[in-house]
């Protein structure tokens, strides 16, 4: 008995015991980027997670709590939603650095007042950061790292079995460090474009010194806005790069949180 009975013998007790992988799996969708994005509905998620955790059951011999309405059995279930939602939140600081480094460039290039809504989180993002955002998806997905994050994912059931698998103070930890390199990963990223704005804007003030009747805001905003759209086209492979080391660091660091 594993829950509340409604007379279905063992066809409940698979029900339940689908539902309890689910949790996990779900927490992962829900806290990684894309898969939870406001333009992919709930009910797909939920079928995503569905079919995820049928082939989990099917593969992994997943141990499920005598009694889930007791409370081990709520702390089982917390213990699997917080597996998942720092296996998914892994990503999300990794998606992150670029959103930093569209904000240092478009604050350089005077383009920080344009605005939209970002169809991924739903919020309110510059448009340089949703032309990143979009870049690094497109990066992501296409050297299927999420097909290796999602195997990370059902991987976490023979490394933190249920039950046993609480996310412990060290990799609690080791996910507040990764902060750190979610700054670092935007500084290089925004490097090399801020140099090139930097020495525009010193040029600009060079001139509006040496020329005071020249208007500065008319002549150093366009000069900005073109020398940072001509650094975007120059640094364009090199941001690939860095982007395609970003999508490998960030499924590396959603497999380390499975060392034990």
């Amino acid at each position: 008995m594993i829950g509340p009975t409604f007379g279905f013998g063992a066809l409940e007790a698979e029900l339940w015991r689908l539902l309890f992988v689910m949790v996990r799996i779900g927490a992962a969708l829900l806290a990684a980027p894309f898969f939870s994005a406001a333009a992919v509905p709930v009910q797909l998620r939920i079928a995503i997670s569905g079919a995820i955790a049928l082939l989990v059951c099917t593969w992994v011999p997943v141990p499920v709590p005598p009694a889930i309405m007791s409370l081990p059995g709520l702390l089982t279930v917390l213990s699997e939603a917080l597996i998942g939602l720092s296996l998914g939140f892994v990503l999300q600081l990794s998606f992150a650095a670029p959103m930093l480094a569209a904000e240092q460039i478009g604050g350089a290039m005077g383009m920080s007042i344009a605005t939209a809504v970002d169809p991924i989180s739903g919020t309110h993002s510059p448009a340089l950061g949703q032309y990143f955002t979009v870049l690094l998806t497109i990066v992501f997905l296409g050297l299927g790292a999420h097909l290796t994050w999602l195997e990370l994912v059902v991987d976490s059931y023979r490394v933190l079995p249920p039950g046993s698998g609480w996310m412990g103070p060290t990799a609690l930890q080791q996910i507040a460090l990764l902060g750190s390199q979610m700054f670092l990963a935007g500084l290089v990223i925004a490097l090399p474009v801020t140099l090139l704005l930097l020495l525009v804007q010193l040029g600009a003030g060079v001139l509006s010194r040496s020329a005071p009747a020249l208007n500065l805001f008319a002549l150093g905003l366009p000069a900005g806005v073109l020398a940072g759209i001509a650094a975007l086209i120059a640094a364009a492979p090199l941001m690939a790069d860095q982007f395609a080391s970003l999508s490998e660091e960030a499924v590396e660091q959603a497999a380390s949180l499975l060392t034990r």
